[in-house]
């Protein structure tokens, strides 16, 4: 056994996943955070490609998001896994801001039954989500629930006490996570001075007793003998016993434990996400990360479904069919396929698989039935695919029809900003469309109406960042290469802009050496315009191919690195796009200092102020060597612009400031450097820009939801503000969810002129909601006169009470095996009853962690919640482990192995994670010894962490709390 940990030491060291050469600082919440998720990821996709019989090839240290995507083939999606951590992190530094004061989120004042409820509640969640495929809300509750879990490490005594291995008990419920100090017992001392090394009492320590540190902003008072958080923020350190227990960095009380607490948090974070993994399954944890082994986006549709769209149903269907055939096993084929059907009064449900045959067969099974009222309820079908699909998605909606639900533009504005989509509208002869006969009269009245929608459409468009696509039903099948072209990975926007009215005007967009297929699109009609390149050719010699259908231009540009421009001479609406395909590109957040007592920044999740400074985080992806040199705030519809200061954080973070955040819809550019080799010489110089527009809002909307789980059944209550800098007045008020659940809300707000007021949304599930299904929220408030608007978006997990928390057991019922010398020319097989207790949910998964032979389950006879397992495998691949998964996401591993011995000896199996031995007796061919060791899959790492100390590096922001 223990020749076998030390190689799967080397193997973890050789990973990475005790990697930490650079001493002397501290490590954050936020990087503790991503070394867990990158080397847990990385194992997940070597166990993997074992599986698959392929080699795996580990990154260079120190991992990075696309070093660990190119080793787990899936490098076209690097940028989404970078954004899938920095959720994660999001989510986990919002705790600090948003629960500063509550104890349970932060272990202190011995609050340990808080801190583990919201731990194993959140697990419950997580687990629940990623049945559902709702991975989004995976990841925040993720990221919600390791702050705590980090913080018991830095704020116990855990380390202290010279435990070598995490706590696994914190996120397993009903289980004792340590011999917990009474109220009364004292468990501190006195600093020496600042010299915290030796405050917590020899008899707490000699009888392994469990405290941590008390800690308030406010008071200074606290339980007599207790120990202290400690630092400039705890205002209990000078009440005695002074001093403090935190290792939140190097500089803390007991700092020079900081090392060993951070570890740990790393190992326990590691732990909790082999447990997710567990539940889910290998490639659905790896979606919850945002890697997938071809395109990084999502091949989205919503589509009307009523009478008169069956051309445009077929068009579909012979897009999607190619689009599959040609891309499906390739780098481009999309992570996930969405579909939302709509009409009139249905929309939904959204149907999301990464089966491609089974997303064909949807998009066949549409027909094209029924009619009645002219509009359709295409806002309601966007906003279910808005809710539905990663961020950064590119969404296709196929109507002929006006919106009968227009209630919702403002709904799905806030949602396209919040999710960063674009939206496309594919719109068929909408004004010549027919459900009844009506009169010249009601005919131009309809027209008249029709034309309003379609600007509708237009402006949703246009702040996407997509097109608004007019053309006759024969016309579709031409513009669909646009989805083709559009669901290819790395595709990039260099330049966007629209105008209405029309204006003569010259634009310049800078091509770098790494963009390929340079391509144009135009909406518009009679726009007349003309190119130049890099080297002065005028708009002809540049095409390489051009298509213009309805209002649609597309032109394949030669890809020649530099400069170009484009002269408009229309006086037409028109919008102007600039696309290609790169490894570079990037992401960004809207920063506001926190209100938090603990100060730092916090993102901006919805519209940033207007009028007044404001920052912004630049992330560059795809590149090691580029560098952020401008960043400018563009207007969509016009020519202002503000450009900020650029700070470089390190990495490839740029942190930018800005003396004022425009009042007028804008969009992000950047420009930079990227270095091809050494030399400042060889670098070329690169353009990025965002394809959404963002508005800015003298209001502010806020709401709690720190109770972001829903019970089937049971109103909740989520609390809102509105707050505005400007004018007072009565603000009308709106509150949507993508799930049609009761709510209620007021319809208006009185503020004061830069006031506040506050309210909630009640909102109910229905009692048969299934558990892990998403529902998305959005509060809208809009000035008087309709002349500004804010949002807040709040995603809720609907969780029936578990209650639940034991995993799966195995009982051996036989084993077999013939096994000789010549292990390829003998077999073994073994025979195995699952159960998961009286009063569990049942077995809902049985797989192989371990092992490459033939498992086959079946029901147990007489037993509703037995499942049989039997396994047969060649002698040479003695091993099996199975990974056994009840209805609520505990897991349970059993492992086998069989091999031959010299001996004659009875065979003993011990099943570990259930709580039972077993003692079988098999061996018709030879003396074989069993042996059963089901250790979680991560003991392991944890025996490694136990037998290596290593340093740590980054910069001191832990300050956990």
């Amino acid at each position: 056994m223990m020749s076998w940990l030390a190689a799967l030491c080397l193997l973890l060291l050789q990973t990475g996943a005790l990697g930490f050469e650079i001493r002397g600082k501290s490590l954050t919440h936020q990087v503790i955070t991503e070394r867990a998720i990158l080397n847990t990821t990385v194992q997940v996709c070597r166990d993997l490609a074992k599986a698959e019989g392929k080699d795996f090839t580990f990154p260079p240290q120190p991992f990075t998001a696309e070093s660990v995507a190119v080793a787990c083939e899936a490098s076209k999606s690097s940028r989404s896994f970078q954004q899938s951590i920095r959720s994660i992190q999001k989510m986990n530094k919002r705790v600090d801001l948003r629960h500063a004061f509550d104890i349970s989120y932060h272990f202190d004042d011995e609050a340990f039954a808080g801190g583990r409820d919201i731990i194993t509640s959140g697990l419950s969640a997580i687990k629940a989500s990623n049945q559902q495929e709702n991975f989004e809300a995976a990841r925040e509750k993720l990221g919600e629930i390791l702050h705590p879990l980090q913080d018991f490490y830095s704020h116990s005594n855990w380390v202290e006490l010279e435990n070598k291995l995490p706590n696994s008990n914190l996120i397993r419920s009903g289980t004792s996570i340590g011999n917990i100090a009474d109220e009364i017992r004292e468990t501190c001392r006195n600093c020496d001075g600042d010299d915290c090394r030796n405050n917590i009492l020899e008899d707490i320590l000699r009888e392994n007793i469990l405290t941590s540190g008390y800690f308030s902003i406010l008071f200074s008072s606290k339980q007599k003998g207790k120990c202290s958080h400690g630092g400039k923020f705890d205002r209990t350190r000078k009440t005695e016993p002074t001093g403090g227990i935190n290792k939140d960095n190097v500089n803390s009380d007991h700092g020079h434990l900081h090392t060993k607490a951070a570890n740990m948090a790393i190992a326990a974070t590691s732990q909790l996400l082999e447990d997710i993994r567990g539940a889910a399954g290998d490639r659905p944890f790896l979606q919850m990360m945002g890697l997938s082994r071809g395109s990084s986006k999502a091949l989205c549709f919503a589509i009307d479904t009523t009478g008169s769209m069956s051309d445009d149903i077929a068009a579909v269907r012979d897009v999607t069919s190619s689009i599959i055939n040609s891309k499906v096993g390739t780098e481009d084929e999309p992570s996930v396929y969405i579909l939302v059907p709509f009409n009139d009064p249905d929309f939904g449900p959204l149907m999301r698989t990464t089966d491609p045959q089974l997303f064909k067969n949807a998009i066949n099974s549409l027909t094209a039935t029924g009619g009645g009222d002219l509009e359709e309820m295409s806002l309601s079908g966007l906003q279910l695919a808005l809710t539905g699909s990663p961020p950064n998605s590119e969404i296709f909606v196929f109507t002929d029809a006006p919106a009968k639900d227009t209630h919702l533009r403002s709904t799905v504005l806030a949602l396209i900003e919040q999710k960063k989509t674009v939206v496309n509208f594919m719109i068929t002869s909408i004004l010549f469309r027919r459900r009844r006969q009506i009169d010249n009269d009601q005919q131009q009245k309809l027209t008249r109406m029709v034309a309003s929608d379609v600007q509708l459409y237009r402006d949703l468009a246009q702040a996407s960042g997509g097109q608004a696509i007019e053309v006759t039903k024969s016309e579709l099948p031409e513009v669909t290469s646009i989805i083709t072209e559009s669901s290819s990975s790395s595709l990039v926007t260099l330049l966007q802009a629209a105008r209405n009215p029309g204006k003569a005007e010259n634009f310049t967009f800078t091509v770098d050496e790494t963009i390929r297929n340079l391509t144009i699109y135009i909406t518009g009609t009679a726009v007349t315009f003309t190119l130049v390149s890099p080297s002065g050719n005028m708009t002809g010699s540049s095409i390489t191919a051009s298509q213009s259908v309805g209002n649609f231009q597309t032109l394949q540009l030669k890809t020649q690195a530099g400069l170009w421009e484009i002269r408009m001479a229309s006086t037409n609406p028109y919008t102007l796009k600039v696309v290609g395909q790169s490894g570079i590109d990037f992401l960004f957040d809207f920063l506001e200092v926190s209100q938090g007592p603990f100060g730092g920044f916090d993102v901006i999740d919805n519209r940033p102020r207007a009028g007044v400074n404001g920052s912004l985080m630049v992330t560059v992806t795809g590149s090691d060597s580029a560098t952020v040199t401008e960043v400018t705030l563009v207007e969509s519809l016009g020519s202002g612009e503000v450009n900020g200061s650029v700070e470089a954080q390190g990495g490839r973070d740029f942190l930018v400031h800005f003396d004022r955040i425009p009042s007028q819809e804008f969009v992000v550019l950047i420009k930079g450097q990227n270095s091809n080799g050494s030399s400042k010489a060889s670098s070329v110089l690169f353009q990025r820009q965002s394809p959404t527009s963002i508005r800015a809002s003298t209001l502010t909307v806020t709401a709690d939801d720190s109770n972001n789980v829903l019970v089937p059944g049971t109103p909740l209550s989520v609390p809102f503000s509105v707050m505005t800098s400007g004018a007072g007045g009565n603000f009308n008020i709106q509150a949507n969810n993508d799930q049609g659940f009761a709510s209620s809300f007021p319809s208006s707000l009185i503020l004061e002129t830069g006031g506040s007021a506050n309210s909630t949304v009640n909102l109910t599930a229905p009692l048969n909601t299934a558990s892990g299904t998403d529902v998305t929220l959005t509060i809208e408030a809009e000035a008087p006169g309709g002349t500004d608007t804010n949002y807040i978006v709040l995603r809720f997990t609907v969780l029936e009470t578990v209650t639940d928390f034991t995993e799966p057991v195995c009982q051996l019922l036989s084993l077999q095996s013939n096994c000789s010398n010549n292990c390829s020319s003998s077999m073994w097989e073994l025979s195995v009853q699952v159960t998961d207790g009286a009063e569990g949910t049942g077995v809902d998964r049985v797989s192989l962690r371990q092992g490459n032979g033939a498992l086959n389950t079946s029901l147990a006879a007489g037993s509703e919640n037995g499942t049989l397992v039997s396994y047969r495998a060649s002698c040479c691949s003695p091993d099996v482990e199975l990974l056994v998964v009840d209805r609520v996401g505990n897991v349970g591993s059993c492992s086998y192995s069989v091999r031959e011995t010299t001996t004659n000896s009875p065979q003993t199996t011990a099943i570990t994670n259930t709580t039972i031995t077993n003692t079988t007796t098999t061996t018709p061919q030879s003396t074989t010894a069993v042996t059963s060791s089901s250790t979680r899959a991560f003991q392991p790492f944890l025996f490694c962490l136990s037998i290596v100390i290593l340093g740590l590096s980054l910069p001191p922001e832990m300050e956990m709390h």
